[in-house]
């Protein structure tokens, strides 16, 4: 059976349009609303990352009603409704697609594709201003408004044009998977992207935008040197310079949008660890990872989908401290959300990029990726992710909790010793090179204190220790301010 889909906007297959969920790119509305009711509709489409409106299905029922039985009246100004209930218009184009109905007759749905608006805000007739966030089309008011028009008077980087790109220089595998993920088959690169908004042709030169750059271009860095992810990880809980860097890794990633977030959350997954510990939720021991996956996959994706693209020279850097992880990212948060709402609110700096990314199941719908963030850490039993923001960055931290943070000491310090040597030691010596392994050097008198044994128990474990060849001696061992250090060896990060 052939299958039946819009040709503006492939996605919207018949079994799409029945099946899913409005989101945030996509409404169904029956052919018996009023005209005037798609007002806010459009307005907060137009406003947010665009969409489409599909008209002639039950949005209660998703019964395919069809259109024709409007009449053509009707039919007429649903398709001028942007022109006439909006102002200014937003740019969109109406579609007719040919069904049978529920009833089994011909029929035809009209799709209302609205572009998002670039530069300014579009309000209804009556001058109200709406905003599509998530699922829901909501009234801009107050300080929600006058942050909305503030980031309006901004132009978007993504849809500015690149003079030297060319589709040459398009990762094709990267361009059939969109294209695949379209149900598409039959349309070219050139025409997917130009749908899209991401080729456009001036002065009879066709020229691709930064958007389009940025997701597929083979060699990203050729064009947009910035667009990278590093990853640092520290040894301890702070970052030290000059004859006391603690930098045991250091990576960078530069790659199109898609395979970027792929390559990030491969690496990055390498480095945190699993430990066998108590889990408080089945009161059995078990694996339990440092971090939930989703929340730092889900930070790393978010900093690539909005951060500030037109920042030179500034890069989305991902830190690794003993206590915690760093995921930040360039620029501010889109003005309409904040450190305080950004739990429920959403809105894309980078509206087409993000699209493409929800399109292809990187990006969460329903505003569910930051609190699926919290409620993971929460189960977790760690303490809630904090967002902050500085006046060009925003960076979300993910703490441990100090089970992971002994453990992660424990780890630094086994891989110092060796696993064999590991092992024939006894449990106060472990401790013993543990308390070490965060610290620079240590008397005897603050060893005693943390294992809370006598100077003879503690003298005998530190020589033995010695003898090994594990810590060392700092001073005359006559001299009371002596202190011992371990033996740190050269390690690959």
């Amino acid at each position: 059976m052939e299958t039946i889909y819009s040709k503006i906007n492939p996605m919207l297959t018949m079994d799409y349009i029945v099946t899913e969920d409005e989101n945030k790119l996509f409404d169904r509305k029956s052919g018996q609303i009023k005209v005037s009711d798609l007002a806010p509709l459009i307005c907060a489409f137009a406003n947010a990352e665009g969409g489409s409106i599909v008209i002639g299905v039950s949005d209660k029922t998703r019964r395919i009603e069809g259109i024709n039985a409007c009449g053509a009246e009707k039919i007429n100004l649903f398709v001028s409704a942007p022109k006439d209930l909006c102002r200014p218009m937003p740019v969109y184009r109406e579609e007719f697609l040919d069904v049978t109905n529920a009833d089994g007759k011909p029929d035809r749905l009209l799709f209302l594709h609205i572009e998002a608006s670039v530069d300014q805000l579009v309000r209804t007739s009556n001058e109200s201003v709406y905003l599509r966030i998530s699922d829901k089309t909501r009234e801009m008011k107050g300080d929600d408004l006058r942050n909305l028009e503030y980031s309006k008077s901004v132009r978007h980087y993504e849809d500015e044009l690149n003079p030297d790109a060319t589709m040459a220089d398009l990762d094709e595998g990267l361009l059939e998977k969109f294209r695949e993920h379209l149900q598409a088959g039959g349309v070219s690169f050139e025409q997917i992207l130009a749908a899209r908004g991401f080729l456009k042709e001036r002065k009879g030169r066709q020229l691709l935008t930064n958007a389009a750059v940025l997701l597929f271009a083979k060699n990203v860095a050729q064009f947009h040197p910035n667009c990278r992810v590093r990853f640092v990880r520290y040894d301890g809980d702070t970052a030290k310079t000059g004859a006391n860097i603690n930098i045991t890794k250091d990576y960078s990633m530069d790659l199109p949008l898609p395979r970027l977030i792929d390559k990030a959350k491969e690496f990055v997954g390498a480095q945190l660890r699993e430990f066998t510990a108590l889990d408080r939720r089945t009161g059995k021991f078990g694996v339990v990872p440092e971090y939930p996956e989703f929340a730092w996959l889900e930070g790393i994706v978010n900093a690539v989908t909005h951060r500030e693209y037109a920042l030179a020279g500034s890069y989305i850097r991902v830190s690794m401290f003993d206590d915690r992880l760093e995921i930040e990212s360039p620029g501010k948060l889109p003005n309409i959300v904040t450190v305080e709402n950004i739990r429920s609110t959403r809105y894309a700096r980078n509206p087409k990029i993000s699209r493409v990314l929800t399109e292809l199941g990187y990006v969460r719908e329903l505003n569910e990726g930051v609190k699926r963030i919290y409620s993971d850490m929460e189960d977790l039993f760690l303490d809630d992710p904090e967002y902050k923001e500085t006046d060009n960055t925003v960076r979300l931290t993910l703490r441990n909790n100090i089970v992971m943070r002994h453990l992660r000491k424990e780890d630094y310090v086994l891989r110092q010793v060796g696993e064999d040597v590991w092992g024939t030691l006894d449990d106060m010596e472990r401790r013993i090179l543990t308390f070490m392994g965060s610290h620079v050097e240590v008397t005897r008198a603050q060893v005693e204190e943390y294992i809370g044994k006598s100077h003879r128990t503690i003298t005998t474990h530190l020589n033995n220790l010695m003898d090994l060849g594990i810590i060392k001696r700092n001073g005359n061992k006559f001299d009371p301010g002596h202190t011992y250090s371990l033996i740190i060896k050269e390690l690959q990060g």
